[in-house]
């Protein structure tokens, strides 16, 4: 999980300024009069073999920015730029190959999977459509995924109804490195799982990292989770990322009000220690008509009146007038 920087010739994953805002048709006509604005001027990078753990509440647009670097998505603005191409809006023809690099693990791994196929016909799937290899050796390559996942060779004739929520990720994720894949987009990957096997399938992802050489993007809306696995992390709310740094310092000693407030709401495990629990009052702006200035300044207890009027830039690892103004003092 560890990078080493210096010899990273250049990030695998480039994102700048991307936005996908979904129109919101009204009337008789349909007419697109307002915007959804799910992901609205999104940047950071991804270097080879680390983790970026990207988290924020339910709605705040991380699996829409998921969907959009796996172009599932056509996003309205910006670029991804995957070892240096450009991919934004490259027709699907051209975009084949490509995606044999790119994978996703979803949330949900029984929406997710077939359930009329078996789970040897779900992962000689993308080998049949990415052209790699004939029969036998397809068959073989299922049966050292399954492998690879924690998963006994007979499960090739079983379909995933017949398998636990766990079993069905681990498939889930042998099908995402059927291709052997540079980046996968983990999105939400253990969400839905219960607590003991979260760590297990965690752990897996860890392990495949290491053998394979895989970089993720790891979203999730639970910091704990994302902070076990991730070499950095990134903060979104509202369609924009608001802090970004090292795992171990943003859980540390965060910057934005919006992360200390998540950070405050992660339970301890020890009753004798008690932290102060930083309660954010109101709801979360639709992101069809966000607030002006800082998007966060309606729910923020340190918001000021320049806040409500003019938008803040990521400046010194977050997006906030007030820290910004601190941290100029301080250097």
């Amino acid at each position: 999980m560890s990078v080493d920087r210096e010899n990273a010739v250049q990030p695998i994953l480039q994102v700048r300024d991307l936005k996908m805002h979904f129109p919101v048709r009204e009337g008789l006509l349909l007419r697109a009069s307002k915007f959804n604005k799910a992901v609205d001027g999104v940047s950071f990078s991804i270097a080879p073999g680390e983790t970026l753990g990207l988290v924020g509440e339910s709605g705040c647009g991380k699996s829409t920015l998921g969907r959009c670097i796996t172009r599932l998505y056509q996003p309205t603005e910006g670029q991804i730029l995957f070892q240096g191409q450009d991919i934004t809006r490259l027709p699907a023809r051209t975009l084949k190959p490509i995606r044999r690099d790119i994978q996703m693990i979803f949330q949900d791994p029984m929406e997710s999977l077939n359930s009329r196929h078996t789970v040897g016909e779900i992962l000689e799937e993308p080998l049949v459509v990415q052209s790699m290899g004939d029969g036998a050796s397809r068959r073989k390559r299922v049966v050292d995924l399954l492998d690879l996942v924690g998963l006994p060779a007979r499960s090739v004739t079983r379909y995933p109804f017949e398998f636990s929520g766990g079993q069905r990720q681990r498939i889930g994720i042998a099908r995402a490195i059927a291709l052997n894949p540079k980046l996968i987009v983990c999105d939400e990957p253990v969400s839905a799982l219960d607590v003991s096997i979260q760590s297990q399938i965690l752990n897996l992802l860890i392990d495949l990292q290491q053998e394979l050489k895989l970089s993720y993007l790891f979203i999730a809306h639970d910091l704990a989770v994302v902070k076990h696995i991730s070499d950095r992390i990134a903060i979104m709310y509202l369609g924009k990322i608001v802090e970004t740094g090292p795992g171990e310092s943003v859980y540390l000693n965060p910057q934005h009000p919006y992360t200390k407030s998540l950070i405050s709401a992660i339970p301890v495990p020890d009753p004798h220690h008690k932290t102060q629990r930083i309660v954010l009052h109101g709801d979360v702006p639709s992101p069809i008509n966000p607030p002006s200035g800082c998007s966060f300044h309606t729910r923020c207890p340190q918001a000021t009146e320049r806040c409500s009027q003019q938008m803040p830039v990521l400046e010194h690892h977050a997006s906030c007038h007030e820290h910004v103004t601190a941290a100029c003092h301080h250097i």
